[in-house]
């Protein structure tokens, strides 16, 4: 197994540890070294154990950052062969299985644009909870991210894209009965991680952009999302804890309004579809950010050497007066040779 020597992290010259140096970076503290965070789909988490021989992958390559989810009816990563072509989760959902990621919604449980007879799950449900305050104890020294649900995304799930996009301008009455009870259970599962867990962030996982656009107007965001965004992020600021918000593709002109709400660090900040390197100087002084490594173009299809000079480049200019984690803007895909894996993982845990 290849001998991999872990990173020294340091601020104003002392050394600090994992869950130190990411507090530091967020906190736009001047830090020698970026911090940095890798996710794996299957395909590209085997080839990566196969090279270096070991499963622990995290503690091998001295991962500062630990992320986990609530447990879910539906595995995270499930395969046709062992859970079956199309699996429900706990609201109802239909998910094509894949043995390259966690699949694709392809069943909504609301047909019509009403949740009369529908019934949501129980956000207090103890399975969910099973086996984190374990992992929170094992985790301690890690700068630590719990995954709290997702919004927008889940009514998307619930009713399908293109009905959810439809009922944005067909019916307001629907969208804000829908969008509330899905805020309510996560309000209600924040409450419980809140009260019975330690842990460092929260993250919400809410997808509002395509490559070039957003998918609803900004003033439907604003209407329709903010007011309820703008909630959870209280909740998780008033018991001391960061909020971190994930959403694919273009959100430039919602950028600010994030910022106003309360968010501290935006995630994956995909550079095919903002300009990474603008944001930081717009955005730079009130909001962290965490990604930015090209994974449509580069990753797959580029040289070790151009996946270096990237991550290289990315560490300079994003990581500039703090506030940067550097990660790909996607978990990585089996499309990734391992020679690019490599190379963006040596590069980004270099001096």
């Amino acid at each position: 197994m290849p001998t991999i020597e872990p990173p020294q992290s340091q601020s104003r010259g002392l050394p600090l540890s994992n869950r130190a140096w990411v507090h530091a970076a967020l906190s736009r503290a001047k830090t020698v070294r970026v911090p940095y965070n890798f996710s794996f789909t299957p395909p590209a988490r085997d080839l990566l154990e196969r090279h270096f021989g070991t499963p622990a992958l995290e503690d091998l390559l001295s991962f500062p950052v630990a992320s986990t989810s609530l447990k879910s009816i539906k595995p995270k990563f499930g395969t046709p062969q062992t859970a079956g072509q199309i699996v429900r989760d706990e609201f109802g959902v239909g998910w094509a299985q894949s043995a390259l990621d966690r699949g694709s919604p392809v069943a909504p449980p609301l047909a019509e644009a009403s949740l009369a007879g529908y019934r949501f799950p129980d956000p207090a449900a103890a399975y969910r909870f099973e086996d984190l305050s374990a992992w929170c104890r094992a985790q301690r020294e890690q700068f630590t991210l719990i995954w709290v649900g997702d919004l927008w995304e889940r009514a998307t799930f619930l009713r399908g894209m293109e009905q959810m996009l439809l009922d944005l301008a067909l019916d307001a009455e629907f969208v804000e009965t829908l969008l509330r009870e899905i805020t309510d259970y996560i309000l209600r599962t924040l409450e419980i991680l809140l009260a019975r867990f330690e842990f460092d962030a929260i993250a919400l996982s809410d997808d509002y952009g395509t490559q070039r656009a957003m998918m609803m107007s900004p003033a439907h965001w604003r209407r329709y999302l903010r007011p309820r965004v703008a909630e959870i992020y209280a909740l998780a600021h008033k018991h001391g804890r960061i909020v971190f918000h994930h959403s694919c593709g273009h959100i430039e002109p919602i950028i600010g309004d994030l910022i106003d709400i309360g968010l501290d660090v935006l995630h994956p900040i995909q550079p095919e579809a903002m300009d990474v390197y603008r944001l930081k100087r717009q955005f730079g002084r009130r909001l962290s950010f965490w990604g930015g490594i090209r994974t449509q173009t580069l990753l797959p299809s580029g040289t070790p050497a151009q996946v270096r000079d990237e991550v290289r480049h990315l560490k300079q200019i994003m990581g500039e007066g703090g506030g940067y984690v550097l990660e790909p803007g996607i978990t990585l895909q089996a499309d990734v040779p391992l020679a690019n894996l490599l190379a963006m993982i040596e590069e980004a845990r270099a001096d």
